[in-house]
Protein backbone atom coordinates (compact mmCIF):
# COMPACT_ATOMS: atom_id res chain seq x y z
CA UNK A 1 0.00 0.00 0.00
CA UNK A 2 1.70 3.35 -0.77
CA UNK A 3 1.57 6.53 1.00
CA UNK A 4 -1.33 8.24 -0.77
CA UNK A 5 -3.59 4.96 0.00
CA UNK A 6 -2.46 5.15 3.84
CA UNK A 7 -3.64 8.68 4.35
CA UNK A 8 -6.56 7.81 2.75
CA UNK A 9 -7.61 4.99 4.77
CA UNK A 10 -7.18 7.27 7.69
CA UNK A 11 -10.28 7.43 10.27
CA UNK A 12 -11.95 9.90 10.14
CA UNK A 13 -13.52 11.47 13.47
CA UNK A 14 -16.55 13.26 13.96
CA UNK A 15 -15.23 16.44 14.86
CA UNK A 16 -13.27 16.05 11.08
CA UNK A 17 -16.65 17.28 9.71
CA UNK A 18 -16.44 20.26 12.10
CA UNK A 19 -15.55 23.84 9.98
CA UNK A 20 -12.30 24.88 10.49
CA UNK A 21 -13.65 28.49 11.12
CA UNK A 22 -14.85 29.15 15.12
CA UNK A 23 -17.62 31.06 14.05
CA UNK A 24 -19.94 32.23 10.86
CA UNK A 25 -22.53 34.48 10.44
CA UNK A 26 -25.56 32.08 10.72
CA UNK A 27 -23.90 30.83 13.58
CA UNK A 28 -23.36 34.31 15.55
CA UNK A 29 -26.52 34.97 14.43
CA UNK A 30 -28.48 31.97 15.58
CA UNK A 31 -26.93 31.76 19.04
CA UNK A 32 -27.37 35.99 19.88
CA UNK A 33 -31.05 35.79 18.15
CA UNK A 34 -29.49 38.77 16.38
CA UNK A 35 -29.33 39.50 12.63
CA UNK A 36 -26.29 39.01 9.92
CA UNK A 37 -25.76 42.01 7.86
CA UNK A 38 -22.49 39.79 5.71
CA UNK A 39 -21.46 36.25 5.41
CA UNK A 40 -18.81 35.69 7.04
CA UNK A 41 -16.08 33.50 9.33
CA UNK A 42 -14.28 34.67 12.31
CA UNK A 43 -11.13 33.39 14.01
CA UNK A 44 -11.20 35.43 17.66
CA UNK A 45 -13.40 37.30 19.62
CA UNK A 46 -12.26 39.99 21.49
CA UNK A 47 -14.21 42.89 23.41
CA UNK A 48 -10.55 44.87 24.01
CA UNK A 49 -10.62 46.93 20.77
CA UNK A 50 -6.66 47.17 21.12
CA UNK A 51 -6.47 43.54 21.65
CA UNK A 52 -8.37 43.12 18.24
CA UNK A 53 -6.14 40.62 15.46
CA UNK A 54 -7.15 39.87 11.78
CA UNK A 55 -10.15 37.47 12.18
CA UNK A 56 -11.38 38.71 15.26
CA UNK A 57 -14.75 39.27 15.93
CA UNK A 58 -15.28 42.36 18.28
CA UNK A 59 -18.23 42.73 20.98
CA UNK A 60 -18.65 46.30 21.61
CA UNK A 61 -19.88 45.74 25.07
CA UNK A 62 -21.17 48.77 27.20
CA UNK A 63 -19.75 49.34 30.90
CA UNK A 64 -21.20 52.41 33.18
CA UNK A 65 -18.30 54.51 32.10
CA UNK A 66 -17.80 53.37 28.62
CA UNK A 67 -19.22 52.34 25.32
CA UNK A 68 -17.31 49.78 22.89
CA UNK A 69 -19.31 51.14 20.09
CA UNK A 70 -17.42 54.33 20.20
CA UNK A 71 -14.05 51.73 19.35
CA UNK A 72 -15.67 49.67 16.49
CA UNK A 73 -13.78 51.82 13.80
CA UNK A 74 -10.49 51.24 15.57
CA UNK A 75 -11.49 47.65 15.53
CA UNK A 76 -12.12 47.29 11.78
CA UNK A 77 -8.69 49.13 11.61
CA UNK A 78 -7.06 46.57 13.13
CA UNK A 79 -8.55 44.01 11.23
CA UNK A 80 -11.73 42.59 12.90
CA UNK A 81 -13.63 40.72 10.29
CA UNK A 82 -16.83 41.56 12.05
CA UNK A 83 -18.50 43.38 14.97
CA UNK A 84 -21.76 42.37 17.69
CA UNK A 85 -23.36 45.89 17.87
CA UNK A 86 -26.73 47.09 19.24
CA UNK A 87 -26.92 49.75 16.92
CA UNK A 88 -26.40 49.80 12.76
CA UNK A 89 -22.84 50.11 11.62
CA UNK A 90 -20.73 50.37 8.59
CA UNK A 91 -18.71 46.80 7.57
CA UNK A 92 -20.24 43.08 8.34
CA UNK A 93 -21.72 42.85 11.77
CA UNK A 94 -24.39 41.25 13.96
CA UNK A 95 -27.36 43.65 15.27
CA UNK A 96 -28.29 42.56 18.93
CA UNK A 97 -30.73 43.99 21.20
CA UNK A 98 -27.70 44.19 24.35
CA UNK A 99 -24.27 43.10 23.27
CA UNK A 100 -23.59 41.95 27.05
CA UNK A 101 -26.45 39.09 26.61
CA UNK A 102 -25.11 38.15 23.12
CA UNK A 103 -21.88 37.55 24.36
CA UNK A 104 -23.45 35.41 27.20
CA UNK A 105 -25.69 33.37 24.37
CA UNK A 106 -22.58 33.20 22.39
CA UNK A 107 -20.80 31.47 25.47
CA UNK A 108 -23.83 28.99 26.02
CA UNK A 109 -23.66 28.00 21.95
CA UNK A 110 -19.80 27.41 22.19
CA UNK A 111 -20.31 25.57 25.75
CA UNK A 112 -23.00 23.04 23.90
CA UNK A 113 -21.96 22.40 20.68
CA UNK A 114 -18.66 21.15 22.32
CA UNK A 115 -17.89 17.07 23.26
CA UNK A 116 -15.39 17.99 25.79
CA UNK A 117 -14.34 17.36 28.84
CA UNK A 118 -14.67 20.82 30.52
CA UNK A 119 -12.28 21.50 33.98
CA UNK A 120 -13.63 24.41 36.46
CA UNK A 121 -11.03 26.14 38.85
CA UNK A 122 -11.43 28.13 41.84
CA UNK A 123 -10.14 28.90 45.03
CA UNK A 124 -8.01 31.84 46.73
CA UNK A 125 -4.37 31.11 45.97
CA UNK A 126 -3.02 28.98 43.21
CA UNK A 127 -6.06 29.08 40.62
CA UNK A 128 -4.32 30.53 37.64
CA UNK A 129 -1.32 28.91 37.97
CA UNK A 130 -3.28 25.34 38.61
CA UNK A 131 -5.20 26.32 35.40
CA UNK A 132 -2.37 26.60 33.34
CA UNK A 133 -1.06 23.07 34.60
CA UNK A 134 -3.75 21.47 33.62
CA UNK A 135 -4.50 23.21 30.42
CA UNK A 136 -0.51 22.50 29.56
CA UNK A 137 -0.90 18.55 30.76
CA UNK A 138 -3.97 18.08 28.69
CA UNK A 139 -3.32 20.01 25.44
CA UNK A 140 -0.19 18.16 25.41
CA UNK A 141 -2.21 14.87 25.67
CA UNK A 142 -4.70 15.72 22.82
CA UNK A 143 -1.72 17.20 20.74
CA UNK A 144 -3.68 20.93 20.61
CA UNK A 145 -7.43 20.19 21.22
CA UNK A 146 -7.19 21.42 24.73
CA UNK A 147 -8.83 25.40 25.37
CA UNK A 148 -8.61 27.31 28.22
CA UNK A 149 -9.22 31.03 29.93
CA UNK A 150 -6.17 33.23 29.24
CA UNK A 151 -5.19 35.52 32.05
CA UNK A 152 -7.23 35.40 34.48
CA UNK A 153 -10.41 36.27 32.67
CA UNK A 154 -12.51 34.68 35.55
CA UNK A 155 -15.32 36.93 35.59
CA UNK A 156 -18.58 37.55 34.43
CA UNK A 157 -17.25 39.11 31.68
CA UNK A 158 -14.01 36.76 31.03
CA UNK A 159 -15.85 33.72 31.27
CA UNK A 160 -18.52 34.02 28.55
CA UNK A 161 -15.54 35.81 26.59
CA UNK A 162 -13.57 32.44 27.08
CA UNK A 163 -16.20 30.19 26.28
CA UNK A 164 -17.13 31.79 23.26
CA UNK A 165 -13.60 31.17 22.38
CA UNK A 166 -13.42 27.63 22.76
CA UNK A 167 -13.07 25.79 19.50
CA UNK A 168 -16.10 22.99 18.25
CA UNK A 169 -12.93 20.38 17.57
CA UNK A 170 -12.07 21.06 21.42
CA UNK A 171 -11.59 17.85 23.52
CA UNK A 172 -11.05 19.62 26.84
CA UNK A 173 -11.73 23.30 28.28
CA UNK A 174 -10.28 24.88 31.17
CA UNK A 175 -11.65 27.74 32.93
CA UNK A 176 -11.21 29.99 35.82
CA UNK A 177 -13.69 31.35 38.15
CA UNK A 178 -12.89 34.18 40.57
CA UNK A 179 -15.37 35.86 42.61
CA UNK A 180 -15.57 38.89 45.48
CA UNK A 181 -19.35 38.27 46.74
CA UNK A 182 -21.02 35.31 47.43
CA UNK A 183 -23.26 34.51 44.30
CA UNK A 184 -20.52 35.50 41.69
CA UNK A 185 -19.32 31.70 41.56
CA UNK A 186 -22.95 30.32 41.08
CA UNK A 187 -23.57 32.40 37.51
CA UNK A 188 -20.01 31.28 36.39
CA UNK A 189 -20.40 27.69 36.84
CA UNK A 190 -23.89 27.59 35.70
CA UNK A 191 -22.63 29.14 32.51
CA UNK A 192 -19.10 26.64 32.27
CA UNK A 193 -20.98 23.31 33.11
CA UNK A 194 -17.95 21.38 34.77
CA UNK A 195 -17.14 17.85 34.72
CA UNK A 196 -14.63 18.32 37.01
CA UNK A 197 -14.59 20.87 39.66
CA UNK A 198 -11.46 22.11 41.52
CA UNK A 199 -10.74 23.98 44.59
CA UNK A 200 -7.17 25.26 45.07
CA UNK A 201 -7.20 26.46 48.98
CA UNK A 202 -9.31 28.46 50.96
CA UNK A 203 -7.46 32.07 52.34
CA UNK A 204 -8.69 34.82 53.84
CA UNK A 205 -8.90 36.80 50.50
CA UNK A 206 -11.90 39.26 50.26
CA UNK A 207 -12.86 38.08 53.26
CA UNK A 208 -14.06 41.71 53.82
CA UNK A 209 -17.26 40.97 51.37
CA UNK A 210 -17.43 37.28 53.08
CA UNK A 211 -17.00 38.10 56.88
CA UNK A 212 -14.92 34.55 57.88
CA UNK A 213 -13.22 32.13 56.20
CA UNK A 214 -16.22 29.47 56.67
CA UNK A 215 -18.13 32.45 54.31
CA UNK A 216 -14.77 32.45 51.57
CA UNK A 217 -15.60 28.35 51.72
CA UNK A 218 -19.26 28.69 50.79
CA UNK A 219 -18.83 30.90 48.31
CA UNK A 220 -15.95 28.98 46.64
CA UNK A 221 -18.83 26.13 46.96
CA UNK A 222 -20.74 27.62 44.74
CA UNK A 223 -18.89 25.94 41.85
CA UNK A 224 -20.18 22.11 42.83
CA UNK A 225 -24.02 23.49 42.07
CA UNK A 226 -22.64 23.45 38.22
CA UNK A 227 -21.44 20.15 37.72
CA UNK A 228 -22.46 18.14 35.50
CA UNK A 229 -24.40 14.41 36.60
CA UNK A 230 -21.02 11.76 37.37
CA UNK A 231 -19.07 14.70 37.90
CA UNK A 232 -16.03 15.49 40.32
CA UNK A 233 -15.01 17.75 42.65
CA UNK A 234 -11.09 18.34 43.57
CA UNK A 235 -10.50 19.77 47.19
CA UNK A 236 -7.91 20.26 49.48
CA UNK A 237 -7.70 18.00 52.54
CA UNK A 238 -4.78 20.10 54.29
CA UNK A 239 -7.63 22.67 54.36
CA UNK A 240 -9.47 23.45 57.88
CA UNK A 241 -12.87 23.82 55.72
CA UNK A 242 -12.17 20.11 54.51
CA UNK A 243 -15.10 18.92 55.59
CA UNK A 244 -17.73 22.20 54.70
CA UNK A 245 -16.23 21.67 51.36
CA UNK A 246 -16.65 18.17 51.18
CA UNK A 247 -20.13 18.02 53.06
CA UNK A 248 -21.15 20.89 49.90
CA UNK A 249 -19.97 18.56 47.20
CA UNK A 250 -21.57 15.07 49.27
CA UNK A 251 -24.97 16.50 49.49
CA UNK A 252 -24.84 17.35 45.51
CA UNK A 253 -24.55 13.40 45.93
CA UNK A 254 -20.87 14.34 43.47
CA UNK A 255 -17.76 12.30 43.62
CA UNK A 256 -15.41 13.84 45.94
CA UNK A 257 -11.25 13.53 45.59
CA UNK A 258 -8.77 15.71 47.86
CA UNK A 259 -5.65 16.07 47.53
CA UNK A 260 -2.58 17.71 49.77
CA UNK A 261 -0.12 16.01 52.80
CA UNK A 262 -3.10 14.40 54.67
CA UNK A 263 -3.45 10.55 55.59
CA UNK A 264 -6.79 10.59 53.69
CA UNK A 265 -6.02 12.75 51.00
CA UNK A 266 -6.66 10.35 47.75
CA UNK A 267 -3.90 12.56 46.17
CA UNK A 268 -1.34 12.44 48.55
CA UNK A 269 1.95 13.65 48.94
CA UNK A 270 4.14 11.07 49.85
CA UNK A 271 7.74 12.82 49.77
CA UNK A 272 9.39 15.94 48.23
CA UNK A 273 12.83 16.81 47.79
CA UNK A 274 14.55 19.83 45.95
CA UNK A 275 15.47 19.02 42.04
CA UNK A 276 18.09 19.79 40.42
CA UNK A 277 18.52 23.39 39.16
CA UNK A 278 15.31 24.17 40.94
CA UNK A 279 11.79 23.23 41.87
CA UNK A 280 10.49 19.67 43.48
CA UNK A 281 10.78 16.41 42.84
CA UNK A 282 7.78 14.92 44.41
CA UNK A 283 6.27 11.35 44.99
CA UNK A 284 2.34 11.22 44.96
CA UNK A 285 0.05 7.78 45.81
CA UNK A 286 -3.06 7.86 43.73
CA UNK A 287 -4.78 4.77 45.72
CA UNK A 288 -3.85 2.51 42.15
CA UNK A 289 -0.83 3.62 41.30
CA UNK A 290 2.42 5.76 42.75
CA UNK A 291 4.10 8.61 40.51
CA UNK A 292 6.89 10.81 40.48
CA UNK A 293 7.42 13.94 38.87
CA UNK A 294 9.74 17.24 38.66
CA UNK A 295 7.64 20.53 39.38
CA UNK A 296 9.54 23.47 38.03
CA UNK A 297 7.92 26.07 39.85
CA UNK A 298 9.84 26.76 43.32
CA UNK A 299 7.99 26.35 46.49
CA UNK A 300 5.65 24.84 49.10
CA UNK A 301 2.98 25.88 47.67
CA UNK A 302 3.65 24.31 43.86
CA UNK A 303 3.98 21.03 45.76
CA UNK A 304 0.42 21.02 46.61
CA UNK A 305 -0.45 22.42 43.22
CA UNK A 306 0.63 19.86 41.55
CA UNK A 307 -1.06 17.36 43.66
CA UNK A 308 -4.72 19.39 42.43
CA UNK A 309 -3.02 19.22 39.05
CA UNK A 310 -2.76 15.14 38.62
CA UNK A 311 -6.00 14.79 40.76
CA UNK A 312 -7.78 17.15 37.86
CA UNK A 313 -6.18 15.33 35.21
CA UNK A 314 -6.94 12.00 35.98
CA UNK A 315 -10.64 13.08 37.22
CA UNK A 316 -10.53 14.35 33.18
CA UNK A 317 -9.44 10.98 32.09
CA UNK A 318 -6.13 12.84 30.55
CA UNK A 319 -2.52 11.87 30.74
CA UNK A 320 -0.68 11.63 33.81
CA UNK A 321 2.71 11.39 32.12
CA UNK A 322 1.66 14.17 30.30
CA UNK A 323 0.71 16.09 33.54
CA UNK A 324 4.24 15.30 34.84
CA UNK A 325 5.95 16.65 31.63
CA UNK A 326 3.83 20.11 31.89
CA UNK A 327 4.43 20.42 35.46
CA UNK A 328 8.56 19.75 34.93
CA UNK A 329 8.54 22.73 32.13
CA UNK A 330 6.26 25.12 33.22
CA UNK A 331 7.63 28.50 33.90
CA UNK A 332 6.54 31.44 36.16
CA UNK A 333 3.41 33.31 34.36
CA UNK A 334 3.50 37.26 34.37
CA UNK A 335 2.56 38.53 37.83
CA UNK A 336 2.52 35.48 39.07
CA UNK A 337 6.10 33.53 40.05
CA UNK A 338 7.98 34.85 36.29
CA UNK A 339 11.65 35.48 37.36
CA UNK A 340 13.88 38.17 35.82
CA UNK A 341 18.03 38.24 35.75
CA UNK A 342 18.32 41.97 35.56
CA UNK A 343 21.93 44.11 35.60
CA UNK A 344 23.21 45.23 39.04
CA UNK A 345 26.59 46.24 39.77
CA UNK A 346 29.00 45.15 42.64
CA UNK A 347 27.46 43.25 44.92
CA UNK A 348 28.93 39.27 44.37
CA UNK A 349 30.24 40.69 41.20
CA UNK A 350 28.06 38.44 39.35
CA UNK A 351 26.55 41.74 37.32
CA UNK A 352 23.09 39.86 37.91
CA UNK A 353 20.04 40.22 40.59
CA UNK A 354 17.36 38.20 40.44
CA UNK A 355 13.88 39.57 39.94
CA UNK A 356 10.75 37.46 41.46
CA UNK A 357 7.40 39.32 39.74
CA UNK A 358 4.15 38.22 41.94
CA UNK A 359 3.05 42.05 41.42
CA UNK A 360 -0.23 40.38 40.53
CA UNK A 361 -2.53 39.40 43.40
CA UNK A 362 -1.77 39.19 47.19
CA UNK A 363 -3.78 37.56 49.99
CA UNK A 364 -2.04 36.75 53.57
CA UNK A 365 -1.73 33.16 52.44
CA UNK A 366 0.02 33.93 49.61
CA UNK A 367 1.87 36.91 50.97
CA UNK A 368 3.60 33.43 53.45
CA UNK A 369 4.08 31.06 51.30
CA UNK A 370 5.57 33.77 48.68
CA UNK A 371 7.86 35.20 51.30
CA UNK A 372 8.99 31.63 52.19
CA UNK A 373 10.11 31.43 48.64
CA UNK A 374 12.10 34.39 49.12
CA UNK A 375 13.60 32.78 52.12
CA UNK A 376 15.01 29.86 50.26
CA UNK A 377 15.97 31.16 47.17
CA UNK A 378 19.61 31.36 47.43
CA UNK A 379 20.52 35.34 47.40
CA UNK A 380 23.45 37.34 49.02
CA UNK A 381 20.50 40.02 50.22
CA UNK A 382 17.10 39.68 49.76
CA UNK A 383 14.76 42.64 49.19
CA UNK A 384 10.92 42.45 49.45
CA UNK A 385 8.60 44.96 47.54
CA UNK A 386 5.30 43.86 49.46
CA UNK A 387 2.21 46.04 48.52
CA UNK A 388 -1.08 46.71 50.15
CA UNK A 389 -3.38 43.52 50.38
CA UNK A 390 -6.95 44.85 49.79
CA UNK A 391 -10.49 43.59 50.85
CA UNK A 392 -9.80 42.67 53.87
CA UNK A 393 -11.70 45.09 55.50
CA UNK A 394 -11.61 45.35 59.52
CA UNK A 395 -9.23 42.56 59.47
CA UNK A 396 -7.08 44.40 57.37
CA UNK A 397 -4.14 45.85 60.10
CA UNK A 398 -4.45 42.35 61.78
CA UNK A 399 -3.63 40.62 58.46
CA UNK A 400 -0.91 43.21 57.60
CA UNK A 401 0.70 43.57 60.91
CA UNK A 402 0.90 39.42 60.77
CA UNK A 403 3.33 39.75 57.98
CA UNK A 404 5.66 40.49 60.19
CA UNK A 405 6.43 36.86 61.10
CA UNK A 406 7.19 35.26 57.60
CA UNK A 407 8.96 38.60 56.35
CA UNK A 408 11.37 38.31 59.52
CA UNK A 409 11.70 34.50 58.35
CA UNK A 410 12.29 35.20 55.11
CA UNK A 411 15.49 36.43 55.92
CA UNK A 412 14.65 39.55 54.21
CA UNK A 413 17.83 42.48 54.66
CA UNK A 414 15.37 45.30 53.71
CA UNK A 415 11.74 46.10 53.08
CA UNK A 416 9.62 48.26 50.92
CA UNK A 417 6.24 48.94 51.96
CA UNK A 418 3.38 50.44 49.56
CA UNK A 419 0.08 51.80 50.06
CA UNK A 420 -1.80 52.68 53.58
CA UNK A 421 -2.33 49.75 54.69
CA UNK A 422 0.89 48.77 55.20
CA UNK A 423 1.05 51.45 57.73
CA UNK A 424 0.48 48.12 60.17
CA UNK A 425 3.74 46.22 59.18
CA UNK A 426 5.95 49.49 59.27
CA UNK A 427 4.62 50.35 62.84
CA UNK A 428 5.55 46.30 63.67
CA UNK A 429 9.27 46.72 62.00
CA UNK A 430 9.54 49.40 63.91
CA UNK A 431 8.59 48.36 66.94
CA UNK A 432 11.05 45.48 66.21
CA UNK A 433 13.95 47.73 65.28
CA UNK A 434 13.84 49.30 68.70
CA UNK A 435 13.34 45.96 71.16
CA UNK A 436 14.92 42.93 68.67
CA UNK A 437 17.50 40.84 69.54
CA UNK A 438 18.26 39.49 66.35
CA UNK A 439 18.72 41.13 62.69
CA UNK A 440 16.91 44.36 62.41
CA UNK A 441 15.09 44.57 58.98
CA UNK A 442 15.52 47.98 56.95
CA UNK A 443 12.26 49.12 55.66
CA UNK A 444 10.32 52.03 53.78
CA UNK A 445 7.08 53.21 53.87
CA UNK A 446 5.91 54.80 50.18
CA UNK A 447 2.41 55.66 49.02
CA UNK A 448 2.82 54.72 45.39
CA UNK A 449 4.57 52.54 43.07
CA UNK A 450 6.36 54.97 41.76
CA UNK A 451 7.55 56.07 44.96
CA UNK A 452 8.74 52.50 45.61
CA UNK A 453 10.46 52.16 42.58
CA UNK A 454 12.39 55.43 43.50
CA UNK A 455 12.90 53.71 47.61
CA UNK A 456 14.61 51.01 45.61
CA UNK A 457 16.68 52.39 43.31
CA UNK A 458 17.97 54.31 46.41
CA UNK A 459 18.53 51.69 48.34
CA UNK A 460 20.38 49.87 45.17
CA UNK A 461 19.88 46.75 43.78
CA UNK A 462 23.70 44.79 43.75
CA UNK A 463 24.85 41.76 42.05
CA UNK A 464 23.32 38.66 44.03
CA UNK A 465 20.23 39.88 45.26
CA UNK A 466 17.05 39.09 45.09
CA UNK A 467 14.27 41.03 44.86
CA UNK A 468 10.55 39.71 45.35
CA UNK A 469 7.43 42.23 44.02
CA UNK A 470 4.51 41.22 45.41
CA UNK A 471 0.97 43.00 46.42
CA UNK A 472 -2.68 43.13 45.32
CA UNK A 473 -2.77 44.63 41.40
CA UNK A 474 -4.31 47.68 42.00
CA UNK A 475 -1.24 48.76 43.84
CA UNK A 476 -0.05 49.07 40.81
CA UNK A 477 3.46 47.50 41.61
CA UNK A 478 3.72 45.83 37.33
CA UNK A 479 5.02 49.05 36.54
CA UNK A 480 7.75 48.67 38.85
CA UNK A 481 8.61 44.71 37.56
CA UNK A 482 8.43 46.98 34.19
CA UNK A 483 10.75 49.13 34.96
CA UNK A 484 13.18 47.12 36.29
CA UNK A 485 12.78 43.99 34.08
CA UNK A 486 13.06 46.35 30.86
CA UNK A 487 16.79 48.03 32.21
CA UNK A 488 19.90 47.48 29.56
CA UNK A 489 22.96 45.87 30.60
Amino acid sequence: MNALAKILEWPIEPTDLLGLALWDAADIARATGGVAFGDFQVSGVEIDSRDVVPGDLFFALKGESMDGHRFVDMAFARGATAVVVDRPVDGPHVLVQDTSTALELLAKAARNRVDATVIGVTGSVGKTGVKEAIFAALDRSSRGKAHRSVKSYNNHVGVPLSLARMAARSRFGVFEMGMNHAGEIRALTAQVRPHVAVITAIAPAHIENLGSLEGIADAKAEIFEGLEPGGVAIIPADSPQFDRLKAAAEQRRITVVSFGRAAHANVRLLDAVPAPGGGSLVTADLGARRICYTVAEPGEHWITNSLAVMAAVGAAGGDLGAAGIALAEMQGLKGRGQRHSIPAPAGDGSGRALLIDESYNANPASMRVTLAQLGATPARRRIAVLGAMKELGEHGPAYHAALIEPLEASGADFAILVGGEMQALADELGKAANGALGKDIGFAHCGTAAEALDALRAHGVEGGDAILVKGSNSVGLGTLVAALAQQKD
